[in-house]
């Protein structure tokens, strides 16, 4: 664990939200400010190669990132892309369908609702 691994895990483990490899960046900087982008990018891959963190490949075109290792679904905004947790811990069904379907063995899934959040509703009816 190197020191700016260290710093990036203990901040992504402070957050709430599900923060993209950029948005770890501009918050890392304010520990570490010479960590490179490369660095982040890097560090986080290790991190979710290693069991530490999740990585969330929920967004087209943009991983995420959660520290939050228990199972647990995500919601996405579909219009500013936000994601948060869903206090909803199992749908057993789902996990039956691929075995039954093709004889697999499930070793983990991913399940996320998508919606538009209430900051971006509220921005649609301001403008109405």
């Amino acid at each position: 664990m190197t020191p700016q691994r260290r710093v990036i895990l203990e901040e992504l483990q402070r957050l709430r939200t599900h923060p993209t490899a950029d948005e770890m960046y501009m918050i890392v900087r304010r520990r570490l400010p010479n960590v490179s982008l490369a660095t982040v990018y890097r560090n986080l891959e290790v991190l979710a190669d290693n069991g530490l963190i999740q990585r969330l490949e929920i967004c087209p075109h943009q991983r995420r990132y959660d520290a939050r290792l228990e199972k647990h679904y995500h919601i996405r905004c579909v219009s500013c892309g936000r994601v948060d947790d869903v206090p909803v811990r199992d749908f057993p069904i789902i996990e039956k369908i691929p075995k039954r379907l093709g004889g697999y063995q499930v070793s983990g899934y991913q399940f996320v609702f998508i919606g538009i959040c209430q900051n971006c509703r509220k921005r649609m009816k301001n403008k109405k």
